[in-house]
């Protein structure tokens, strides 16, 4: 059970400082883009969606290698073993889609419901992010307007 809980631990880590750092380099990358508001949060969305394709990845990994270890769980179902079945078992749980065509038995229990909590929390984070730039865009569109109609926010109706 320690085993499962350092490989566990490990796996969230990992894809937390992943998460991390993708959106901190987008963070600090999308105010010096000199594009239109509307393609820097496509810039932003997209970079978030390559955060979290590689976070299912991470989480793919610990799939795979637990499943052929032969001790630490079984994925089972639609499952051929392949790392890409792993890919695609991972992507389910991340989003908490979870179609059911593969099932994880033992140890592998633990991780799959730890990602579908993790890949929620991420993906939160990851709207909390996207809207604090949109935030950024709506108070610089209105300074704006208020400098061209000669206004102040406050003075508005």
């Amino acid at each position: 059970m320690i085993l499962i809980t350092l490989i566990n631990t490990l796996i969230i880590t990992t894809a937390v400082i992943v998460h991390y750092e993708c959106l901190m380099r987008l963070n600090r990358l999308m105010p010096r883009l000199n594009i239109w508001h509307r393609f820097r949060m496509v810039f932003g969305v997209l970079g978030a969606l390559v955060a979290h394709a590689i976070e299912v990845w991470i989480f793919a990994l610990g799939y795979y290698l637990m499943n052929a270890s032969g001790h630490l769980g079984q994925l089972t179902g639609n499952y051929d073993g392949s790392f890409m079945d792993s890919v695609y078992f991972s992507f389910t749980t991340f989003t908490t889609i979870g179609f059911g065509d593969i099932t994880p038995i033992g140890p592998l229990k633990f991780l799959t419901g730890l990602e579908a909590l993790t890949g929620l929390v991420l993906i939160t984070w990851t709207a909390s992010f996207l809207f604090i730039e949109m935030q950024k865009y709506w108070s610089d569109r209105d300074r704006n307007m208020c400098a061209r109609s000669g206004r102040h926010r406050r003075d508005r109706h």
